[in-house]
Protein backbone atom coordinates (compact mmCIF):
# COMPACT_ATOMS: atom_id res chain seq x y z
CA UNK A 1 0.00 0.00 0.00
CA UNK A 2 1.47 3.38 -1.19
CA UNK A 3 1.97 6.61 1.06
CA UNK A 4 -0.02 8.65 -1.27
CA UNK A 5 -2.84 5.84 -1.26
CA UNK A 6 -2.78 5.67 2.76
CA UNK A 7 -2.85 9.33 2.59
CA UNK A 8 -5.84 9.55 0.53
CA UNK A 9 -7.71 7.07 2.69
CA UNK A 10 -7.11 9.28 5.90
CA UNK A 11 -8.44 11.85 4.18
CA UNK A 12 -11.98 10.36 2.91
CA UNK A 13 -12.16 8.57 6.11
CA UNK A 14 -11.50 12.16 7.75
CA UNK A 15 -13.94 14.39 5.77
CA UNK A 16 -16.48 11.49 7.02
CA UNK A 17 -15.99 11.83 10.18
CA UNK A 18 -16.62 15.49 9.85
CA UNK A 19 -19.64 15.13 8.07
CA UNK A 20 -21.06 12.78 10.58
CA UNK A 21 -20.40 14.91 13.36
CA UNK A 22 -21.99 17.57 11.72
CA UNK A 23 -24.91 15.67 11.25
CA UNK A 24 -25.42 14.58 14.82
CA UNK A 25 -24.89 18.74 16.02
CA UNK A 26 -27.92 19.50 14.23
CA UNK A 27 -31.58 20.16 15.97
CA UNK A 28 -34.87 20.69 14.32
CA UNK A 29 -36.83 23.87 15.83
CA UNK A 30 -40.77 23.31 15.63
CA UNK A 31 -41.89 27.12 16.06
CA UNK A 32 -45.49 28.25 15.40
CA UNK A 33 -45.63 29.31 12.04
CA UNK A 34 -46.48 33.40 12.97
CA UNK A 35 -43.15 33.03 14.18
CA UNK A 36 -41.45 31.59 11.36
CA UNK A 37 -43.33 34.02 8.99
CA UNK A 38 -41.89 36.99 11.05
CA UNK A 39 -39.02 36.24 10.41
CA UNK A 40 -37.98 35.62 14.17
CA UNK A 41 -36.55 31.97 13.53
CA UNK A 42 -34.19 33.33 10.65
CA UNK A 43 -32.93 35.74 13.05
CA UNK A 44 -32.43 33.94 15.70
CA UNK A 45 -31.13 30.46 15.25
CA UNK A 46 -27.79 31.71 12.59
CA UNK A 47 -26.99 33.54 15.79
CA UNK A 48 -27.56 30.29 18.29
CA UNK A 49 -25.27 28.47 16.12
CA UNK A 50 -22.38 31.13 15.32
CA UNK A 51 -22.48 30.56 19.67
CA UNK A 52 -22.80 26.88 19.45
CA UNK A 53 -22.11 25.75 16.50
CA UNK A 54 -24.86 23.60 16.44
CA UNK A 55 -26.86 23.87 13.56
CA UNK A 56 -30.31 24.72 14.03
CA UNK A 57 -33.40 24.52 11.30
CA UNK A 58 -36.76 25.49 11.17
CA UNK A 59 -40.42 23.63 10.40
CA UNK A 60 -43.85 24.94 11.77
CA UNK A 61 -44.79 23.66 14.72
CA UNK A 62 -48.31 21.21 14.02
CA UNK A 63 -49.81 18.27 16.28
CA UNK A 64 -47.28 15.28 16.07
CA UNK A 65 -44.35 17.04 14.70
CA UNK A 66 -40.85 15.17 15.74
CA UNK A 67 -38.26 18.33 16.39
CA UNK A 68 -35.76 18.56 19.27
CA UNK A 69 -37.49 22.07 20.33
CA UNK A 70 -40.78 23.36 20.59
CA UNK A 71 -41.89 27.04 20.67
CA UNK A 72 -45.44 27.99 20.78
CA UNK A 73 -47.97 29.29 23.34
CA UNK A 74 -48.94 26.06 24.65
CA UNK A 75 -46.01 23.84 25.00
CA UNK A 76 -46.49 21.36 27.50
CA UNK A 77 -43.91 21.64 30.47
CA UNK A 78 -42.67 24.61 28.09
CA UNK A 79 -40.40 27.34 30.14
CA UNK A 80 -41.16 31.45 29.17
CA UNK A 81 -39.20 32.68 26.93
CA UNK A 82 -40.26 35.23 25.07
CA UNK A 83 -43.57 37.59 24.46
CA UNK A 84 -45.02 38.63 21.26
CA UNK A 85 -48.21 41.31 22.13
CA UNK A 86 -50.51 39.58 24.65
CA UNK A 87 -48.92 36.13 23.76
CA UNK A 88 -46.07 34.51 25.63
CA UNK A 89 -44.37 31.93 24.00
CA UNK A 90 -42.99 28.92 25.54
CA UNK A 91 -39.82 26.38 24.67
CA UNK A 92 -39.50 23.05 25.41
CA UNK A 93 -37.69 20.13 24.65
CA UNK A 94 -39.81 17.45 21.99
CA UNK A 95 -39.20 13.88 20.91
CA UNK A 96 -35.49 12.68 19.76
CA UNK A 97 -32.34 11.37 21.16
CA UNK A 98 -30.12 14.74 20.72
CA UNK A 99 -31.51 15.84 24.39
CA UNK A 100 -28.08 17.64 24.94
CA UNK A 101 -28.33 19.70 21.70
CA UNK A 102 -31.70 20.56 22.78
CA UNK A 103 -30.87 21.46 26.51
CA UNK A 104 -28.19 23.67 24.90
CA UNK A 105 -30.71 25.50 22.87
CA UNK A 106 -32.94 25.94 25.89
CA UNK A 107 -30.35 26.93 27.56
CA UNK A 108 -28.64 30.26 25.16
CA UNK A 109 -32.57 31.31 24.59
CA UNK A 110 -33.18 31.48 28.50
CA UNK A 111 -29.80 33.39 29.14
CA UNK A 112 -28.91 36.74 28.33
CA UNK A 113 -27.48 36.50 24.99
CA UNK A 114 -30.76 34.65 24.02
CA UNK A 115 -33.27 37.20 25.27
CA UNK A 116 -30.80 40.00 23.78
CA UNK A 117 -31.18 38.43 20.48
CA UNK A 118 -34.73 38.24 20.73
CA UNK A 119 -34.95 41.91 21.60
CA UNK A 120 -32.71 42.88 19.13
CA UNK A 121 -35.21 41.56 16.10
CA UNK A 122 -36.77 44.55 14.74
CA UNK A 123 -37.62 44.35 11.08
CA UNK A 124 -38.66 48.21 9.91
CA UNK A 125 -37.16 49.17 13.29
CA UNK A 126 -39.73 48.00 15.38
CA UNK A 127 -39.36 45.55 17.82
CA UNK A 128 -41.43 42.65 17.82
CA UNK A 129 -40.90 40.56 20.57
CA UNK A 130 -39.65 40.99 23.85
CA UNK A 131 -38.18 39.21 26.64
CA UNK A 132 -40.12 37.07 28.39
CA UNK A 133 -38.00 34.48 30.52
CA UNK A 134 -39.09 35.71 33.66
CA UNK A 135 -42.67 35.31 32.82
CA UNK A 136 -45.16 33.55 35.31
CA UNK A 137 -47.57 31.02 33.05
CA UNK A 138 -49.89 29.28 34.37
CA UNK A 139 -49.68 25.37 32.11
CA UNK A 140 -52.29 23.05 32.64
CA UNK A 141 -51.02 19.63 33.57
CA UNK A 142 -52.30 16.04 32.44
CA UNK A 143 -55.07 15.01 34.93
CA UNK A 144 -53.49 11.83 36.20
CA UNK A 145 -55.73 9.37 38.61
CA UNK A 146 -52.82 7.32 40.02
CA UNK A 147 -51.54 7.25 44.06
CA UNK A 148 -48.46 9.86 43.73
CA UNK A 149 -46.92 8.34 47.15
CA UNK A 150 -47.68 4.57 45.87
CA UNK A 151 -46.10 6.30 42.33
CA UNK A 152 -42.68 7.46 44.53
CA UNK A 153 -41.99 3.52 46.23
CA UNK A 154 -42.76 2.18 42.88
CA UNK A 155 -40.45 4.62 41.14
CA UNK A 156 -37.38 4.39 43.13
CA UNK A 157 -37.85 0.36 43.02
CA UNK A 158 -38.36 0.15 39.65
CA UNK A 159 -36.88 3.17 38.05
CA UNK A 160 -34.00 4.43 40.40
CA UNK A 161 -31.46 1.43 39.25
CA UNK A 162 -31.07 3.95 36.07
CA UNK A 163 -32.48 7.43 36.83
CA UNK A 164 -32.41 9.57 39.57
CA UNK A 165 -36.31 10.19 40.53
CA UNK A 166 -36.00 12.23 43.70
CA UNK A 167 -33.98 13.61 46.75
CA UNK A 168 -34.18 9.68 47.66
CA UNK A 169 -32.32 8.63 45.38
CA UNK A 170 -30.44 11.92 44.36
CA UNK A 171 -26.68 10.32 44.43
CA UNK A 172 -27.73 6.96 42.57
CA UNK A 173 -28.82 5.89 39.03
CA UNK A 174 -26.78 6.68 35.72
CA UNK A 175 -24.80 9.78 34.92
CA UNK A 176 -26.03 8.60 31.17
CA UNK A 177 -29.56 8.63 32.11
CA UNK A 178 -32.02 11.74 33.02
CA UNK A 179 -33.27 12.34 36.07
CA UNK A 180 -37.23 12.58 36.77
CA UNK A 181 -36.88 16.08 36.77
CA UNK A 182 -35.02 16.71 33.53
CA UNK A 183 -37.82 14.85 32.15
CA UNK A 184 -40.47 16.84 33.43
CA UNK A 185 -38.63 19.44 31.28
CA UNK A 186 -39.96 17.63 28.21
CA UNK A 187 -42.55 18.85 26.16
CA UNK A 188 -43.87 15.28 25.65
CA UNK A 189 -43.07 14.08 29.41
CA UNK A 190 -46.40 12.73 30.03
CA UNK A 191 -46.42 10.29 27.25
CA UNK A 192 -43.15 9.27 27.84
CA UNK A 193 -43.52 8.51 31.38
CA UNK A 194 -47.35 6.42 30.28
CA UNK A 195 -45.43 4.89 27.33
CA UNK A 196 -41.59 4.41 28.67
CA UNK A 197 -41.73 0.48 28.22
CA UNK A 198 -42.03 0.92 24.28
CA UNK A 199 -39.33 3.41 24.28
CA UNK A 200 -35.21 1.79 24.34
CA UNK A 201 -33.73 0.55 25.69
CA UNK A 202 -36.75 -0.49 28.35
CA UNK A 203 -38.54 -2.95 25.58
CA UNK A 204 -35.40 -5.03 26.26
CA UNK A 205 -35.84 -5.68 29.72
CA UNK A 206 -39.64 -4.66 30.44
CA UNK A 207 -42.99 -6.99 30.93
CA UNK A 208 -46.02 -5.24 31.02
CA UNK A 209 -49.03 -8.15 31.27
CA UNK A 210 -51.45 -7.98 29.31
CA UNK A 211 -49.58 -5.48 26.87
CA UNK A 212 -46.08 -6.20 25.82
CA UNK A 213 -45.32 -9.56 23.82
CA UNK A 214 -43.11 -12.31 25.84
CA UNK A 215 -39.08 -11.93 25.85
CA UNK A 216 -37.83 -14.44 22.76
CA UNK A 217 -36.26 -17.25 23.99
CA UNK A 218 -33.46 -16.96 21.77
CA UNK A 219 -32.85 -13.48 23.22
CA UNK A 220 -33.00 -13.32 27.00
CA UNK A 221 -33.03 -9.53 28.32
CA UNK A 222 -29.28 -7.86 29.07
CA UNK A 223 -30.23 -7.23 32.35
CA UNK A 224 -32.48 -8.31 35.16
CA UNK A 225 -36.66 -8.41 34.18
CA UNK A 226 -38.79 -5.37 35.40
CA UNK A 227 -42.02 -6.42 35.68
CA UNK A 228 -44.95 -3.14 35.82
CA UNK A 229 -48.39 -3.23 35.52
CA UNK A 230 -50.92 -0.35 34.05
CA UNK A 231 -51.92 1.04 37.36
CA UNK A 232 -47.89 0.99 38.39
CA UNK A 233 -47.64 3.29 35.58
CA UNK A 234 -50.27 5.18 36.31
CA UNK A 235 -49.12 5.81 40.27
CA UNK A 236 -45.75 6.45 38.96
CA UNK A 237 -47.11 9.10 36.51
CA UNK A 238 -48.86 10.85 39.27
CA UNK A 239 -45.23 10.54 40.91
CA UNK A 240 -43.65 12.81 38.02
CA UNK A 241 -47.18 14.69 37.79
CA UNK A 242 -46.10 16.07 41.58
CA UNK A 243 -42.03 17.00 40.83
CA UNK A 244 -41.22 20.16 39.88
CA UNK A 245 -39.55 20.56 36.69
CA UNK A 246 -35.38 20.82 36.39
CA UNK A 247 -34.30 24.76 36.04
CA UNK A 248 -32.26 24.25 33.02
CA UNK A 249 -31.51 27.56 32.78
CA UNK A 250 -30.16 28.42 36.69
CA UNK A 251 -26.46 29.20 36.56
CA UNK A 252 -23.99 26.20 37.82
CA UNK A 253 -23.38 26.28 41.51
CA UNK A 254 -19.86 25.42 42.63
CA UNK A 255 -19.06 24.65 46.21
Amino acid sequence: MSIRWRLGLAAVLMLAAAGAGAEERRITVAASPELIESGLLKHMLPRFSLKTGIRATSVPLEPGIEAEVLIGPAVDGGRPVFRGGETVYLAGAGAGAKQALAGRFLDWLASEIGQRTVASFAPDGKALYEPAADAKVEVKGPAVTGDALAGERLALVNCGRCHVVGEKNRMGGIDSTPSFAVLRTLGDWERRFRAFFTLNPHPAFTQVPGVTPPFDEARPPPIAPLEITLADIDAILAYAASLAPAELAEPLKYE
